[in-house]
């Protein structure tokens, strides 16, 4: 087929002889469909998603996490044993905006594909046409009764097809589905950056509400020894030194808690605006670490799965796999078309003549037409086509690179965030030791106000910092879940779609 070239022949053909042959011959040409079949492009894999990261070397390996070849959950967010996050996403599925566009991106999609797929099928008409019509007397009248005026009723059914002889419908709805499941992975993809965005977001308000007990607690403390100072110095034990030492290390921990305040805000405003809802709503979820549990089994993926698992690899595939088809169409559209007609009527001058005998007519037609000259458009339309494809191929490649280069990402931060917890488990419970010996010394008069002040302002430090790499855990966990491809493939429709 690939040798045939462009060119013209209109023919009408009326006699039945010669009209069933040809659709005989184009019934049997009909099968052929232009263009290449698609096949997934060859992609080198690697033998690993990176190099396997001891998570044993973990200096807290009572909270090591290790790796296990799992498939994950589709609700893989159940993991964190949180029933407020669990309530927040349902809400979020529901009502953000986001997952409505894309279910009616697909919706218009699929639609598309049915709107095709009707050229597969004739198009029939009826129509029904009364006129009054008067003939100039000086021409013959075209009724047997000699009237020159008369009424005209005409019943008529219109019939056509076009044959697809070189599979340009067939590639059009190939081409089409393919931009279906292209956004039917998109409604995929938003629903897992939607609740990644969601468990993130939340897990950061728990980070941030730590962060604020933890400086509220250190004010508080702060504060009560402020007080003491200043009924010590009433009673001549301490220097006006001592207490104006005291009262800026009080407003120096003050003044860390409108920033982490205004976090939160900003942070809850987030959560609403995932959840579909205005700032000036009220949420009733709120966050702590503790209403987190750290999953510590993690799932781990073979390379070659990642690419059936993760929604953007299938939704550049799926446009690839369009593009692929779009040559055909345009192959085709060099090619001649073939039209049939039929139609199929009755004519009187009243409407109890019509269908009598006498006044039916009938006409059968064929039309085959092909381009001439374009000035070279439908070929730099095909070449157009295939620059598209070659695009798409190197598009697909790039989704799959970046998708692996995620996934080590990720796997990266789990170790690294998970020695850095254990450091700073270890660095605050030396801290917290440190303060309190200290304290014990200031008390005995052992050590100055200001030789205690160091002691304080990094067990403040030490404590935030072992709150941030706590929730570093937790959203790195949920970091991989996404970065593997969420468990969307887990649900019955979906297991159909990647087979």
């Amino acid at each position: 087929m690939k040798n045939l070239r462009p060119y013209t022949l209109s023919v009408n053909v009326l006699r039945k002889g010669t009209f069933w042959s040809g659709v005989s011959l184009l019934a049997i040409l009909s099968g052929c469909t232009v263009g290449p079949n698609y096949q997934r492009p060859d992609v080198h894999l690697p033998k690993a998603l990176v190099e396997q990261p001891n998570l044993a070397l973990s200096q807290a390996p009572s909270t090591a996490q290790k790796y296990v070849l799992q498939d994950i959950p589709t609700a893989w967010w159940q993991a964190f044993h949180s029933q407020e996050l669990n309530l927040l996403i349902e809400k979020c599925l529901k009502n953000n905006p986001s997952v409505a566009i894309a279910q009616a991106n697909l919706n218009q999609a699929l639609e598309n594909v049915k709107i095709q797929q009707a050229a597969f099928f004739p198009s029939v008409s009826a129509n029904f046409n009364p006129t009054r019509q008067g003939v100039a007397k000086s021409l013959a009248s075209p009724l047997a009764s000699n009237s020159y005026i008369y009424n005209l009723h005409t019943a008529q059914l219109n019939a056509s097809y076009s044959l697809d002889v070189w599979g340009a419908n067939k590639r059009q709805v190939e081409m089409l589905k393919a931009e279906a499941d292209a956004s039917r992975y998109n409604v995929e993809v938003t629903y897992l950056t939607l609740i990644s965005n969601v468990v993130n977001a939340a897990i950061q308000e728990a980070i941030i509400r730590d962060q604020i007990r933890i400086t509220q607690n250190a004010i508080q403390k702060q504060r009560e020894l402020t007080s003491i100072l200043h009924k010590a110095r009433a009673l001549g034990q301490v220097s006006d030194a001592d207490v104006m030492t005291q009262e800026s290390a009080q407003l120096a921990v003050e003044a860390t808690l409108p920033p982490l305040q205004k976090q939160l805000a900003i942070q809850r405003d987030l959560i609403k605006a995932l959840a579909g809802e205005y700032p000036s709503d009220r949420l009733a979820a709120e966050f702590n670490l503790t209403h987190f549990k750290l999953p510590y089994e993690l799932p781990a993926a073979l390379p070659s799965s990642l690419l059936q698992r993760r929604p953007d690899i299938r939704l550049s595939e799926a446009m690839l796999h369009s593009a692929s088809a779009n040559i055909g169409v345009a192959v085709a559209n060099r090619l001649p078309n073939i039209a049939l007609s039929a139609d199929l009527g009755s004519s009187a001058d009243k409407i109890s003549n019509l269908f009598a005998s006498g006044s039916s007519f009938w006409g059968l037609g064929a039309n085959i037409t092909a381009p001439i000259f374009d000035g070279g458009a439908l070929k730099h339309k095909e070449k157009l086509a295939r620059a598209a494809y070659d695009g798409a191929v190197a598009q697909y490649k790039s989704t799959i690179i970046a998708a692996f280069q995620n996934v080590g990402d990720v796997m990266q931060s789990i170790q690294s965030d998970q020695n850095a917890y254990g450091t700073a488990l270890q660095a605050t419970q030396a801290s917290s030791k440190s303060l309190n010996l200290a304290r014990k010394q200031y008390r005995l008069g052992d050590i100055s106000r200001i030789a205690l002040l160091p002691l304080e302002q990094n067990d403040l430090q030490m404590q935030l910092a072992l709150a941030q790499a706590q929730g570093n855990r937790l959203q790195d966990t949920a970091a991989l879940f996404q970065a593997l491809g969420g468990g969307w493939w887990s649900t019955q429709q979906n297991q159909e779609i990647t087979k």
